[in-house]
């Protein structure tokens, strides 16, 4: 499947909370109105990933001064900063119909948010998982820190972190 990547826009919100609801529980899941506050605030690392014009996944994470991942980033944002060294990924979802053909690996590292961070100088990207998915960033270059401070959606998340190499 050949993808094409693009910066969020506020007219792709529907299509983004469709998958957003997909891949995350209620409480975990991003509200609309925090949705369209990280599009307007995260011009430069919201992207989203087309397949036939039609947007089959999307990742954001925004610039922050913190190597890890804290609660306040799922409810509050500001525009990135050109000098804080980590981007923080808050969501990396795909649609259902279009999981396990590496349009997570593609957005996350071969193609998208990887190259981002190297382009603007960051010292990492960091992000927190479920359990189950730490196999997946692990192979996506990412270094299990253990577990994570976040008590987001009342879950039990680890933090992972993969550091840029210049």
């Amino acid at each position: 499947m050949k993808l094409h990547f693009s910066k969020a826009q506020l007219n792709d919100l529907d299509t983004i909370m469709t998958i957003e609801t997909a891949g995350f529980t209620p409480q975990e899941a991003a509200t609309r109105t925090c949705m369209a506050s990280r599009i307007t605030n995260y011009p430069d690392t919201f992207i989203v990933a087309r397949a036939g014009g039609t947007i089959v996944g999307y990742v954001v994470g925004p610039a922050t001064d913190q190597p890890t991942i804290t609660d306040d980033l799922f409810s509050t944002s500001q525009p990135n900063r050109p000098d804080d060294p980590y981007i923080a990924v808050l969501s990396l979802a795909v649609s259902p119909r279009h999981r396990h053909q590496n349009v997570g690996s593609q957005l996350l590292v071969l193609e998208q948010l990887t190259q981002i961070a190297r382009t603007q100088n960051r010292q990492a990207i960091t992000l927190t998982c479920l359990q189950r998915l730490i196999p997946f960033y692990e192979h996506q270059g990412f270094q299990n820190e253990g577990r994570a401070a976040s008590t987001h959606a009342g879950e039990v998340w680890y933090n992972m972190v993969k550091k840029m190499l210049y």
